[in-house]
């Protein structure tokens, strides 16, 4: 397991539909000490998507290469591409006492949570099955066989919740978040990130 320093790794998880990107975006907007890593992938870049800016884009045979040397903390095949967040990346950042947002998939949070320290792992629960198909439906964009496959997803998905350090049940966007900032809080609260301001505070005593 890797020391990430002094960086927070901030790992939310949920079943599409739940209200997580909604979630994330709030935290970025309150909390100005969060970053994204770049990832490693072999899909091709999108219009407008420049290397080094969205992706790390390379060949797949560079890709499998990197993942035999142990270069990524975590990583996925997704719809026949391969995703993933080299070590180095979240060192970089870390180092610099700057925590990382991860939003991710269950494979990749529990592969960050066996190969990282300093991480915090949230689970963000539906209220219920009926209200998740609701709001996914609610969308307009997916065929009911798509809402189905979807669902089936999520109930695979929540089998793994107990793996994670908090749930939050997002049946009310501001009381979950109030519970997803608060969590974050007290985090950061912790002895461990304050190492710095008890020796300064100690040797000006």
């Amino acid at each position: 397991m890797r020391d990430n320093t002094s960086g927070l790794l901030f790992i939310i998880c949920a079943p599409s539909g739940t209200g997580k990107s909604t979630l994330i975006r709030k935290m970025l907007q309150e909390f100005g000490n969060f970053n994204f890593s770049l990832s490693y992938t072999t899909r091709s870049p999108r219009a407008g998507e420049k290397q080094g800016r969205e992706y790390y884009f390379v060949e797949q045979e560079e890709f499998l290469d990197l993942v035999r040397k142990d270069f990524f903390a975590e990583w996925a095949e997704v719809h026949s591409n391969y995703y993933g967040t080299p070590y180095e990346e979240i060192s970089r950042i870390t180092d610099q006492g700057i925590d990382v947002l991860f939003d991710i998939d269950i494979q990749g949070a529990r592969q960050l949570s066996r190969n990282m320290q300093n991480r915090v792992l949230i689970f963000v629960l539906p209220p219920g099955k009926q209200v998740l198909e609701q709001r996914i439906q609610g969308r307009g964009t997916d065929s009911q066989e798509e809402i189905q496959k979807r669902l089936d997803k999520a109930k695979e998905e929540l089998q793994a919740a107990e793996e994670f350090d908090y749930c939050i049940t997002n049946q009310d966007l501001e009381q979950a978040y109030d519970k997803l900032r608060s969590i974050y809080i007290a985090e950061k609260s912790k002895t461990y990130y304050h190492k710095d301001d008890l020796k300064r505070l100690l040797n000006n005593w």
